[in-house]
């Protein structure tokens, strides 16, 4: 395979002594010819002391350096920087992962055979703990799916590893955890809208995808393993709530908007119950206060004009592919699974209706 693949990792702070040296030696050993992928690390949060390690421990990498944290500025950096070399494919991937010896050669393979689609996620399974584990992985996820009030979560979390065949499309969303991509869906779609920092910025980059045409696939011979911790998800709390509003701000009709507002006004009343006992008031207050600053609007109105600017299909297009009933397999609340859950998948399947 001779076509050029530019694989971007992210680091932040000491993100990289943790995780870098298992994650560069399965890079080392892919099948895929290693003169035709380059690795470029942004480090985020760049020091002096981040520097030298990146440069030390991964002298082949092409090192780019940024100040601020942004997760979605540091892939839009990354991909720039590919793209300028003349990479024919782009990969973001998570640093705390490792790679299966085919785990690139599979990816790529997923794109050339699928020219209608414009991002392939590969199969991501948990980091094996034990040697039980290690024989019989479990899955992190096949793809991420996503709730009407913006929440994104994974499928097929802790099932045991399968054998899927073909190339299966993802209706939801791919995982940032690892996906390829080409520079024209980059370019065209915007990239990364950096106004997400982090968290749900695999979600906006899908949805753009989706609107502008293309379809999402899974790449189940590209296998990764992550080495997920949903602790490490939740102190970013800020992001992930406030993010999911600006999603839904983004992307949703305003007729849809006005029919979901009392649903999103009784989760946000249950997160403030919930964020009281949990002593996140703070953050709950922090996601307010940014949704009544003019700026705040303002962008999402630009934001708006931008998305209907490459969008071949409508956002209607895509409803069926959202979901009603929020699964986290991580937290087992029963009054949402029981109670909440029924409510909402009904309150969804009515909004569909009218849009």
């Amino acid at each position: 395979m001779n076509k050029l693949v530019g694989i971007i990792l992210v680091n932040y702070k000491d993100y990289a002594v943790q995780y870098l040296p298992a994650c560069r030696d399965s890079l080392r050993i892919q099948s895929y010819p290693s003169e035709n992928f380059k690795v470029y690390i942004i480090d985020n949060a760049s020091s002096e002391e981040s520097l030298n390690y990146l440069t030390e421990n991964y002298p082949k990498a092409k090192i780019l350096t940024r100040n601020d944290g942004n997760y979605c500025a540091a892939n839009n950096l990354g991909f720039q920087e590919a793209i300028k070399d003349g990479c024919d494919y782009l990969v973001t991937a998570n640093m705390d992962t490792e790679m299966k010896a085919d785990w690139l050669t599979e990816l790529v393979l997923a794109l050339e055979n699928n020219p209608e689609a414009g991002i392939a996620q590969s199969k991501i399974l948990l980091f094996p703990k034990n040697a039980e584990e290690k024989m019989n992985p479990k899955i992190n996820t096949l793809g991420n799916r996503l709730h009407f009030l913006g929440f994104g979560f994974t499928s097929s979390y802790n099932l045991a590893d399968m054998i899927i065949s073909g190339y299966p499309e993802i209706t939801g969303y791919a995982s940032g955890c690892c996906f390829i991509t080409t520079p024209k869906v980059f370019q065209g779609i915007g990239g990364w809208n950096e106004d997400y920092y982090m968290y749900h910025d695999d979600i906006e980059f899908s949805l753009k995808a989706k609107l502008a045409g293309y379809k999402i696939i899974l790449a189940p011979k590209s296998v990764i393993f992550h080495k997920y911790e949903f602790s490490r998800s939740v102190r970013m709390l800020y992001y992930m709530e406030r993010n999911r509003y600006l999603l839904a701000l983004s992307f949703y009709p305003v007729r849809l908007l006005l029919f979901l507002l009392p649903a999103f006004i009784m989760m946000g009343l249950g997160l403030f119950v919930f964020a009281l006992f949990k002593g996140w008031l703070k953050t709950w207050f922090q996601t307010l206060f940014y949704f009544l600053r003019p700026a705040s609007w303002k962008e999402i109105k630009k934001i708006r004009k931008e998305i209907k600017k490459i969008s071949r299909l409508h956002f209607t297009d895509l409803t069926s592919d959202i979901e009603g009933k929020v699964d986290f397999p991580e937290i087992n609340n029963p009054v949402l699974k029981y109670i909440g859950n029924h409510v909402l998948n009904f309150y969804w399947n009515q909004a569909r209706k009218i849009i």
